[in-house]
């Protein structure tokens, strides 16, 4: 269901997202999670790589999703934040083979479909992980 969703926001002729935006608003409809402008806004500056090519935002975007969804106050009492962090970042690089903006750009970005296949691989690694963990709460 996310990846549909993300399909929808990577349209260039209806929106204009970075790889971090995309995750969010994707998330944010594909969860019911109701963040305002304010909190979609704030992944704004984790774009291309926090603006230097580092850490992906696909996978930054994805990481906001998981401390929306999964932290209990604040990080320090959300052990299982941890975990589930950590496996996310576990199964990125293992698909992707890296995090890294700069190296996974040459990897999979093109002219045509940009970063898409980053962004489908981070949403598909997030909607496993969603769906499992808000299925044990119910």
């Amino acid at each position: 269901m996310l990846t549909e969703i993300i399909k929808k926001y990577r349209d260039k002729s209806r929106y204009d997202l970075s790889c971090s935006e995309t995750m969010i608003y994707a998330a944010n409809e594909a969860y019911n999670l109701n963040l305002d402008k304010k909190t979609l806004k704030a992944l704004a500056p984790f774009s291309g790589g926090m603006f230097k090519e580092d850490t992906c935002g696909a996978l930054t975007g994805s990481l906001a999703v998981l401390g929306i969804l999964f932290t209990n106050e604040v990080a320090h009492k959300s052990d299982h934040l941890k975990e589930l962090v950590q496996e996310f970042h576990n199964k990125f690089e293992e698909k992707l083979k890296s995090r890294n903006c700069a190296e996974l750009k040459p990897m999979y970005r093109s002219e045509t479909k940009g970063c898409n296949d980053i962004i489908y691989t981070s949403g598909e690694i997030l909607d496993k992980i969603v769906t499992r963990e808000l299925s044990k709460k119910y």
